[in-house]
């Protein structure tokens, strides 16, 4: 906690809470927001501190609803003090835990561990999210009362869809009592098979087994359904094809409690990345990189201008990482071999300025998308996350829109070095963030501390 209070001077405050986007300032103090706006130099606190902000985005910290921290089993790949590292250098101040660990987060006892472990040694808040079913295994529902009586913030079997309706149903009526989401990997599994990418041009070029976008959006349709059956809460995880956006702005049209996110990866890349990039040409390879493999598959192009179109008209709710680390062993293979997922926490912003600079978003959009826009698909007291309201909790990014800089893994906080981003350079970048009041990444300091 800062021992003396902070004036944060003459940054663009972004609130999307509050529809600002005005040059200003913010004090922080005792870990809260103190005032926001433009002060009056004799309304500044008497000994502070000051931080010149000038050209510097301010706003709340990121809110990430989807990352896998890998612990408890996995920690190989990642930790919970590495995961919330990488998470503080991406401007992300709070994460939510997917239940895909060893054991999974299917009882409150496992919901307890990660929460005192997050709290032992993790430098952003985690938020545990638990099963629907009993070990993820799709054939008997988790003591979903219990689990939010424990702490979850939603339910979901990430990684292990859920193929059973009747499954699926129960877990969605529970949904409405609790008041927590369900989160849906919409994949049939007997479509996608044996895929390892996006079914289409790409993949027969390659000779790889391919994932059609049915096998998505077919689940989604049937989940979407199922809200409607039961008025239960749906978010859609990881939407990667027009044809799920389009089914979801139906639902929402229809006044439906289904929401959506997407991943920075689904909105800038696509399918020819497997082939080396954007162009055509002949395939080697080298070309086969499987940091390039992930689940959902990368799409085509066509399905990546969907997806934004989907998050600027509010279709998808909020920008979610699927941060999904791995180690050196699980994608040094074949592609065939290689594990599904790309680290994401700390290129996230970076790739998606990308969208800004070219004018596809606006910068208050795209903040609304990482921060109120997650808050509130999880409801609650999240919102207060998400606002640099004076007497909030000072959760804070600070964003250089116009810094450059290049992508090197062997610098990442992350265990996981697995991404299609090394060596990319990108415009605009986190370069400060606060949780509640707390100091966990300076960009001066090279690393997030405790």
């Amino acid at each position: 906690m800062l021992k003396r209070p902070l004036l944060i001077h003459g940054g663009r405050i972004i609130d999307p809470s509050r529809s600002i986007d005005a040059i200003g300032d913010l004090v922080v103090r005792d870990g809260v927001i103190e005032a926001c706006g433009m002060i009056p130099a004799d309304d500044v606190p008497q000994e502070c501190d000051s931080m010149d902000a000038r050209g510097l985005v301010v706003c709340p910290g990121f809110i990430d609803i989807h990352c896998h921290l890998r612990e408890p089993g996995y920690e190989h790949k990642e930790t919970i003090a590495t995961g919330t590292r990488a998470a503080a250098r991406g401007g992300f101040t709070t994460v939510c835990a997917m239940p895909n660990t060893m054991p999974a987060i299917d009882n409150a006892s496992v919901v307890e561990w990660v929460q005192r472990k997050a709290a032992a040694e993790g430098v952003v808040r985690v938020l545990p999210v638990g099963c629907v079913s009993k070990g993820r295994k799709g054939r008997e529902l988790a003591e979903m009362e219990e689990l939010a009586q424990a702490g979850v913030v939603a339910f979901t079997d990430d990684g292990s869809p859920v193929q059973d309706a009747t499954l699926m149903r129960l877990a969605l009526s529970y949904s409405c009592d609790l008041g927590r989401p369900v989160m849906e990997h919409c994949q049939d599994l007997h479509l996608s098979g044996h895929g390892v990418m996006n079914e289409g041009w790409t993949a027969t070029r390659l000779g790889l087994a391919g994932i059609p976008a049915a096998a998505e959006e077919v689940m989604a349709a049937r989940d979407i359904a199922l809200a409607r059956l039961t008025g239960g809460r749906l978010h859609l995880a990881h939407v990667s094809t027009a044809g799920t956006v389009e089914l979801v702005r139906r639902a929402k049209d229809e006044g439906l409690r289904v929401t959506a996110e997407v991943c920075p990866h689904h909105l800038v890349l696509d399918d020819r990345w497997v082939m080396g990039g954007d162009s055509p040409v002949i395939p080697s390879v080298e070309y086969y990189d499987t940091h390039t493999k992930v689940y959902p598959p990368l799409r085509e192009e066509r399905d990546a201008e969907a997806l934004l179109e989907g998050l600027v008209d509010g279709t998808i709710d909020c920008i979610a990482t699927d941060h999904a680390p791995h180690d050196f062993a699980s994608k040094m293979c074949t592609y065939q071999d290689a594990e599904f997922g790309i680290s994401v926490l700390e290129t996230a912003l970076g790739s998606l300025m990308g969208l800004v600079h070219s004018g596809a978003i606006g910068m208050p959009l795209l903040v609304q998308r990482l921060t109120l826009g997650p808050a509130q698909v999880l409801g609650g007291e999240m919102v207060e996350y998400a606002t640099l309201a004076p007497g909030s909790v000072a959760d804070v990014a600070l964003i250089d829109p116009e810094r450059e800089w290049v992508v090197d893994t062997g610098a990442f906080a992350s265990k996981g070095r697995n991404t299609p981003f090394h060596g990319a350079g990108f415009r605009g970048k986190v370069v400060g963030t606060m949780v509640g009041g707390n100091v966990v990444y300076d960009e001066s300091m090279t690393t997030a501390t405790a």
